[in-house]
């Protein structure tokens, strides 16, 4: 018994002493790691920084040029029916979308989910409005019916995606 508590006088204190000195190095190392994470997402600040800001700067044009007050004088023509219209409206905010889908990497996943639900929201609106129509009718009857409904709901759904995106860039850069 003597022998052991002998033994224990020595070893007891090393323990004590090797796991202090594990942790400090742990945590000094743990440390060292978030200086260099830090560090770096700050030298590639300037890299990113303008890259997010263009990404910014697509997706509102997209915004812009999906919103009704925009795309419809632009895509409609004399003689057009309503579905012919309406097929052309959707695959243009299609394509517009399939352009600028790889914008969502530089933007919160909230930011892209307003977008997503504000091109949602058009495709719905022109839908709703072609059904609710005859489609042999003139496309200026379509192009009329969304411009209202949108009026009636009172903000459209791209303005208030650009809103958000506007709010996002404040707070992010």
């Amino acid at each position: 018994m003597g022998a052991l508590l002998e033994v224990l006088k020595y070893v007891l204190p090393s323990l004590v002493v090797f796991a202090t000195a594990y942790l400090l190095i742990k945590s000094f190392f743990e440390e060292q790691m978030k200086r260099k994470e830090m560090e770096l997402r700050f030298a590639n600040k300037p890299d990113i920084t303008p890259l997010r800001l263009q990404a910014y700067e697509r997706i509102v044009l997209f915004l812009e040029r999906i919103s009704p007050h925009s795309l419809l004088p632009r895509l409609q023509a004399p003689g057009q029916t309503v579905s012919s219209l309406q097929s052309i409206l959707l695959s243009n905010i299609r394509s517009e979308f399939e352009h600028n889908l790889s914008q969502q990497i530089y933007v919160s996943k909230e930011a892209w989910m307003v977008v997503k639900n504000a091109k949602e929201s058009i495709v719905k609106l022109i839908n709703s409005s072609a059904a609710s129509l005859n489609k042999d009718a003139q496309g200026f009857e379509l192009s009329k019916l969304v411009l209202e409904q949108m009026v009636k709901s009172g903000m459209a759904p791209t303005d208030a995606a650009i809103q958000f995106l506007k709010k996002e860039i404040d707070e992010r850069l």
